[in-house]
């Protein structure tokens, strides 16, 4: 009797009322939105013969938007690890007049428009913009460059990192703190010691969203950059220009190679998720 009690018991908490049920509809959902529609991008790609493809996406124009969006989105991702981290840092440990306008502030790339968000950017700097005259008195050309694609991609990713590590900070027993200062720790054994490894995990996955998120970014890039190829043309303009000029085959190649991409990224940040859960649970 105990052993039957116990086998129900565990049944009813590994399985919620309605499984079957949800887990169809989920299922159906996400084939509806998101594995059908990338698996007619794969079939509409493999209609093209394989020489084809490979000219495609390996073309000297194609292989310089790789180039452009590979290092823009890592050295875009790279600053918003930095001072996102320091952004988060604030928002959690201190208190200042102001604080909640910018912590609503850190959500608006999220909300707005990026075409928005790129008509802003390149109206502050370009050579007559705020910023951009000053930058461009002093000889640094800040939009219609690659500079620019950066500033827009920063703007866009800075969310990502400072929303992921929010929450660890918060969470981060002062306790611990407290006991490595009176153990004779000074302030950088203690970030480096008992803060950094707590938020590493969480600050790579914010590093890592930043970096896809550049990667795949269109909409704020179209006016700062000038999209002017072999120079500041990246991937996902270089894809919209292909079905401009109803190339479609050599669109759907390209955007397949980003996709390859992006699918690797996803597969890093659940596999350093899964192994923060690992690590917690053995702790």
């Amino acid at each position: 009797m105990e052993e039957r009690l116990t086998k129900f018991i565990n049944k009813k908490h590994r399985l919620l009322p309605g499984f079957n049920l949800t887990l169809g509809v989920a299922t159906t959902y996400l084939g509806l939105v998101v594995i059908l529609p990338l698996s007619t991008l794969i079939l509409k790609t493999a209609q093209m013969g394989w020489g084809d493809f490979v000219n495609t996406v390996m073309a000297p124009r194609a292989l310089a938007a790789y180039k452009l969006s590979l290092i823009t989105s890592l050295v875009s991702a790279m600053v918003n690890a930095v001072f996102g981290l320091l952004v988060a840092w604030v928002l959690v440990r201190y208190q200042f007049f102001g604080k909640k306008i910018i912590d609503a502030c850190m959500d608006i790339p999220f909300a707005l428009p990026t075409a928005v968000a790129g008509i802003a950017l390149c109206a502050t700097y370009s050579s007559n913009g705020i910023l951009g005259s000053y930058l461009y008195a002093w000889g640094i050309q800040s939009a219609f460059s690659p500079l620019g694609i950066i500033i827009a991609l920063t703007f866009i990713g800075m969310p990502f990192v400072v929303r992921t590590v929010e929450p660890v900070l918060k969470d981060l027993d002062k306790e611990l703190e407290e006991v490595a200062a009176s153990l004779g720790a000074n302030r950088a054994q203690i970030i480096w010691k008992v803060i950094f490894p707590t938020l590493l995990p969480a600050w790579i996955t914010g590093f890592t969203l930043a970096f896809a998120r550049a990667l795949g970014e269109y909409g704020s890039i179209a006016f700062i950059s000038g999209n002017m190829p072999m120079k500041t043309e990246i991937a996902p303009l270089l894809i919209m220009t292909k079905l401009e000029q109803y190339d479609y085959a050599g669109a759907t190649a390209i955007a397949l190679v980003m996709l390859g991409g992006s699918f690797v990224l996803l597969l890093f940040i659940n596999g350093l998720q899964q192994w923060k859960q690992r690590r917690t649970f053995n702790e």
